[in-house]
């Protein structure tokens, strides 16, 4: 079950192996997570292929994500966001690594 409560803008005091991703809220139609990210990215040549449609915001930090079809790169910083349909190819292929990059991440789908 999510934490009913948090505080978005909290980060780890140490770096981290891998991205944080936290479970905000969890129903059958939704799901939203915050995601840490400091220099993380997807691995080369993977992408991710999802079946729910994703809406992301970017809280802090700066990355940006290029996707596959049509070939496209967006470069983000706080308050710049992005609706993914679902299917569509996409990864990670920057965040700043001098600072917390934070996500939020809604899935959803249309059903």
């Amino acid at each position: 079950m999510a934490n009913p409560f948090g505080n978005m803008f909290g980060t780890p005091s140490d770096p981290q192996p891998s991205e944080i991703t936290e479970v905000l809220l969890d129903t059958t139609s939704l799901r939203m997570e915050r995601i840490i990210s400091m220099g993380h990215t997807t691995p080369e040549n993977e992408w991710y292929d999802q079946e729910s449609h994703e809406w992301v915001l970017l809280l802090r930090g700066k990355a940006s994500i290029q996707f596959e079809d049509p070939a496209e790169t967006i470069q983000f910083g706080p308050g710049d966001f992005v609706n993914i349909p679902a299917h569509r190819r996409h990864r990670v292929n920057w965040t700043d690594p001098n600072e917390p990059t934070i996500w939020l991440a809604v899935f959803y789908s249309q059903e």
